[in-house]
């Protein structure tokens, strides 16, 4: 378990970029829950709004135990503070909610000031539309002048095995008290070695490239994406997996 705000949540989430408004889904996502996935994350502009309808239909209320991040402010332009509030206000109707668990700035928007997008959030998180902020695809310096701000409790960033670029990141997370999200954390999985460890703990390549994110940083919570209750119950069991030293520094 991991604690984000005041909330214990599993360390495997769920990611629905491809999530669709539809009984099947909707019902694939209150299953999702009750295996035990901890975070479910979303976005004003995945799917056309319809990931955030869905998962509004299936989890209102959401139950104890789980949490809900959406993200707005993804394209240039859209971090202005006029643009983010309606964008808040969008996901707050398609969620079925009042307060949004876990709100990310989804990019730093190169047209607006940072420090006013996270002033934004800031204003709903005080007005009791936000419970948490987080932000995304950002570096310590901006993390760091979003804190004067506003407090982080979360960042997502693009992270896995083949994608190391933000390293100092996850070690600042780690010290900071704030929960890291790596996205798109299966991708571009492979190689021999992780063959080899997966073979051996009788797992999938996948359950290992978790195991070894879990592995990698106390604050870590990766939100692997799926559409299928197979792969999503394969996934969770990753978080049984318990990688020896030297298999963590084969992989690593």
């Amino acid at each position: 378990m991991l604690r984000l705000g005041d909330t214990d949540v599993a360390r495997i989430g769920l990611g629905t970029n491809r999530l669709t408004n539809t009984p099947e889904h909707v019902a694939f996502v209150r299953e999702a829950v009750t295996l035990g996935v901890g975070m479910i994350d979303t976005a004003h502009t995945y799917t056309g709004g319809e990931s955030e309808e869905t998962i509004g239909a299936a989890l209102s209320p959401v139950p104890e135990g789980c949490l809900v991040a959406t993200k707005g402010g993804y394209a240039p332009g859209t971090g202005r503070p006029e643009v983010l509030r309606t964008q808040i206000d969008d996901s707050l109707r398609r969620l079925r909610t009042d307060v949004i668990d876990l709100y990310y700035l989804h990019r730093v928007d190169p047209d607006t000031p940072l420090e006013e997008s996270a002033g934004t959030i800031a204003e709903c998180r005080d007005a009791g539309k936000i419970r948490h902020a987080g932000l995304s695809q950002v570096g310590i310096d901006q993390i760091e002048r979003a804190r004067t701000i506003v407090p982080i409790a979360a960042v997502q960033n693009h992270y896995n095995l083949t994608e190391r670029g933000w390293e100092n990141v996850v070690d600042h997370c780690a010290r900071e008290g704030i929960v890291f999200v790596p996205y798109f954390p299966l991708k571009g999985i492979g190689g021999r070695a992780l063959e080899d460890i997966a073979q051996r703990h009788g797992a999938t390549p996948a359950q290992i490239h978790l195991a070894w994110l879990l592995r990698r940083s106390p604050a870590t919570l990766p939100i692997p994406g799926t559409l299928s209750l197979e792969h999503l119950q394969e996934n969770l069991a990753a978080l049984k997996i318990e990688l020896t030293d030297a298999e963590f520094d084969a992989l690593s």
